[in-house]
Formats: C-alpha cells, sequence, structure tokens
C-alpha cells in the first residue's frame, strides 16, 4: 500500500488500483501524489475500489496561467564520469557508429531496406514525403534533417526518388550545411541500377566511419530522452520517479534531457510551469500546452481524453491522474528550455519538446532532437524501438519477467525500498559505452513523423 500523506486513497500493490483511505463524499476530489486527480461522482466508502464508475477528471477547456519566479536549488556534481563516445569532426559525440538510410520519401522505402538488409545499414521508412502541403511537408523535412544529423550515424545516405515533393535538392535546403564525406545522396531515377550504386555509396560510408574510435566524453555531453507508454498503477510510483532521480542526477552533471507528450502533460502542467527556470521559458510552456490544446480542438476533439483502454485496466482512471505519474520523469530540476518539431537539443539541462503521446512519433521527436539515449518507461510493454537505444524500464517485475525481451530494467524493487538509481545510471553509462539494448538486439528501430494537414 503505496500513499503520500495528503492522499486520501492508496495503490493496491498486487494489482496497481486505488481504494479509498477514508468514506470520500459526492463531489470530493481524490487525491493521489498529492494532487487532486479527479473527484467522485458517487459516495466513495473508505477501502472501497476507486476507478472510472465512481469518479470523474477535474479537467475542462483552456486554463490561464501565472508566472512565478523559480529558485533551482539543486547542486551541481563535483565529479563527472566519462562514457566512451564518437567524437565526430564536427564536435559532436555520439555513442553509436551506424550508417543510415533516411529515406525523402515513401516510394522508395523498399529499395532502402534491400540495401540495408546487404550491407547492415539501418534503413529509416515512411509514407511521407510526397503529396504533403505545407506545415505537414516542413515538419516531415525538419524529422529527416533531425535523423541526417544525429551523431550516432557515421554515416547517413539520404535516398530519394526523384520527382516527389520533398525531393533530395529542396531537402538539400532545408537540410543546410553537411560533410560530404558523412552524407551521401541517391537518387533511384538517375541510376539504372540503384541497388548498385546504393552499396557502393555505402561502402564509401562505412570507409569514413570506420576512422572513429571510441573515446572518454564526459557525462555532460549525454542526451537522454524521457517517455513512457502503456502505463499502470504502479507508473508512478516505481519506474517514472526513478528515472526523475536519473534525470536530476546527469543535469547535476552538466548533462541533458527531454521530456515529450504534451497531452501527457495535461493536468500537471503547473508543476512543471513552477520550475520555469525564467518567465520567457515560462511563456514558452504555456504556449507548448495551450497549442497542444487548440490543436485537439481544430479536430473536434476533446481535451482531457480519458486514458487509453490498457491504461485504465492497469489501474489509471483520469488523465491528469496519468500526468502527474508522468511528469515525474522529469525530476525536479528546472526547465532550461521549450523545443518545436525539429529543433535539436539547445541547452543542457531539462527541456520539453512538442509533440503527441503516441509512441512511435514520440520516441521520433526525441530522436529527431538528437538524444543518444531514451529511457521508456512501461507498464503494460511494448517491443516498439526508436533509430537510438532504447531502455525499457518495468514498472513491475510480472511484465519484466514474462517480456525479458521487450524490457532492460525492472524499476519493481523500488516498492522495497531499494532507490535503484546508481543502478539505472551505471547501467546508461553501459549503454553509452555499447551495450545493446532489447530494441538494438531485436532490430526493433522505426519511425512516424506528425501529420496534422492535406494529402494530396
Amino acid at each position: 500500500m503505496l500513499i503520500n500523506k495528503l492522499d486520501n486513497v492508496e495503490i493496491n500493490l498486487s494489482d496497481g488500483h486505488k481504494y479509498a483511505l477514508c468514506d470520500i463524499k459526492n463531489g470530493e476530489n481524490i487525491i493521489k501524489y498529492g494532487n487532486p486527480i479527479g473527484h467522485a461522482i458517487s459516495d466513495i466508502k473508505k477501502g472501497e475500489h476507486v476507478h472510472t464508475h465512481n469518479m470523474k477528471t477535474n479537467l475542462s477547456g483552456v486554463i490561464e496561467y501565472k508566472y512565478t519566479p523559480f529558485e533551482d536549488k539543486s547542486e551541481k556534481a563535483t565529479k563527472i564520469p566519462t562514457f566512451m563516445g564518437y567524437v565526430r569532426d564536427n564536435g559532436d559525440v555520439g555513442i553509436r557508429n551506424d550508417i543510415f538510410i533516411v529515406v525523402t520519401v515513401g516510394c522508395v522505402n523498399k529499395v532502402a531496406e534491400r540495401l540495408a538488409n546487404m550491407t547492415g545499414a539501418v534503413a529509416f521508412t515512411h509514407p511521407f514525403g510526397c503529396s504533403q502541403l505545407g506545415d505537414d511537408q516542413t515538419t516531415t523535412q525538419l524529422i529527416l534533417k533531425g535523423i541526417v544529423n544525429h551523431p550516432n550515424a557515421g554515416g547517413v545516405l539520404v535516398l530519394g526518388l526523384g520527382c516527389e515533393n520533398n525531393n533530395i535538392d529542396v531537402f538539400k535546403n532545408v537540410l543546410g550545411e553537411w560533410d560530404e564525406n558523412r552524407v551521401k545522396f541517391l537518387n533511384c531515377q538517375d541510376f539504372d541500377d540503384e541497388i548498385e550504386e546504393g552499396v557502393r555509396l555505402i561502402n564509401e560510408l562505412k570507409e569514413y566511419a570506420g576512422k572513429f574510435e571510441r573515446q572518454p566524453v564526459p557525462v555532460s555531453k549525454l542526451r537522454i530522452g524521457l517517455k513512457c507508454g502503456g502505463s499502470d498503477g504502479y507508473s508512478g510510483i516505481t519506474a517514472n520517479p526513478l528515472v526523475g532521480r536519473v534525470s536530476d542526477k546527469l543535469i547535476s552533471m552538466g548533462g541533458s534531457c527531454v521530456l515529450t507528450e504534451v497531452p501527457e502533460m495535461f493536468g500537471a502542467e503547473h508543476l512543471l510551469m513552477a520550475r520555469a527556470e525564467n518567465e520567457n521559458v515560462f511563456n514558452n510552456i504555456v504556449s507548448l500546452i495551450n497549442n497542444f490544446k487548440e490543436y485537439y480542438e481544430r479536430h473536434n476533439q476533446v481535451i482531457y481524453e480519458n486514458p487509453s483502454p490498457g491504461n485504465k485496466k492497469g489501474g489509471i482512471t483520469t488523465l491528469e491522474e496519468k500526468s502527474l505519474g508522468c511528469v515525474q520523469k522529469a525530476g525536479s530540476s528546472a526547465v532550461v528550455d521549450v523545443l518545436d518539431y525539429g529543433d535539436t537539443v539547445r541547452k543542457n539541462g531539462l527541456s520539453l519538446l512538442n509533440g503527441p503521446g503516441n509512441d512511435i512519433v514520440a520516441i521520433t521527436n526525441l530522436f529527431a532532437a538528437g538524444v543518444h539515449v531514451i529511457l521508456f518507461t512501461t507498464g503494460r510493454g511494448t517491443p516498439v524501438g526508436s533509430g537510438v537505444p532504447t531502455v525499457k524500464i518495468a514498472t513491475n517485475n510480472s511484465l519484466a519477467t514474462r517480456k525479458s525481451e521487450w524490457i532492460d530494467f525492472d524499476a519493481s524493487p523500488t516498492l522495497e525500498g531499494n532507490e535503484l538509481t546508481a543502478e539505472l545510471f551505471d547501467y546508461i553509462i553501459s549503454v553509452a559505452n555499447g551495450k545493446q539494448t532489447q530494441n538494438e538486439i531485436h532490430g526493433y528501430k522505426e519511425i512516424s513523423i506528425f501529420k496534422d494537414g492535406v494529402t494530396l
């Protein structure tokens, strides 16, 4: 039974569901994590199950927020450990030395997959790049730009068809400067045998990437993405707080963490706003939240949609309950920046990244933002993986045991008082040094790009 001193419900450790600690009257707030997660829609007796049948969200409409200066009392680490990374010619640091194949358009997806199977490169396929207009095409281009520039790639083949909207010449204007030794381009329509030419270019990229060797790099160069998927009643008391402690530890050493999934901030956004480094960051957080609410309204959708069926089965009842658990991944550090689609990490510390909660879109956004590793907490389990090591952290031991080919780290011992902060941090360093995560071992690497517009 886990409770906060302010809570009027407790979590049953056998099923992750909520039970009343006292009588709760109809209309009275349900308190968890020391914050309201909804209100009772009928009288609830002490010991009764509290879930969708007798409680409802408090959230509705757009909220006005007020800035309050934040005093960051966190202490900076005096000892900065290192990891063994690849220092690129431009000074960027990677933790892998892969060859990427990035397609400009979905028409050449199978060509990319054939080339990947023949050469060992990693193909990132998607259905977009043509028949898109306006912001949709721009988002596609910016996400692909972030992947091309990702330091985990020792070399990149940009593979196009030749007649698409996002053809290579157009994409080059978005890409900006590039190292011609590291990035090669291939329009399939320009060659009689695009496979032969693709293999030739990938072999050149392999030769270039082969010159890089691992060397000691301070962890202040490390960028970590924070993500959760398929939550349960344990998420906010085991894995998410654990990731938050690790986030604070890395940031104290000068590193960077990025939290995304804006809809899963709804109902807990005030906690992030209260930690804004300055008023400009606060205003950017407000815009981040309100712009996503307006996106829901444009599509005539309920802003505060309840959690998914899997979340509900795991004991999560309302969006604010899920959000209050989710934002714990961000620890207690100051929020120093807000990133949009296609932005890359600009500041050391904690940044918020625009994007939905959809698992594959969210991890793609983090990938394109330049994170080296993604910490992905889950109470339900999923095999999905990003183009960077995606560390799956189980909220409960049953999942960790049953799905050992999906899960990398079991956070459930925190229920017994084991903090596990040092253990998870050490595991991340081992991944940075080359240890493969389950998504890497099994080849679970994919991308999905956010879409919100017209397709011709």
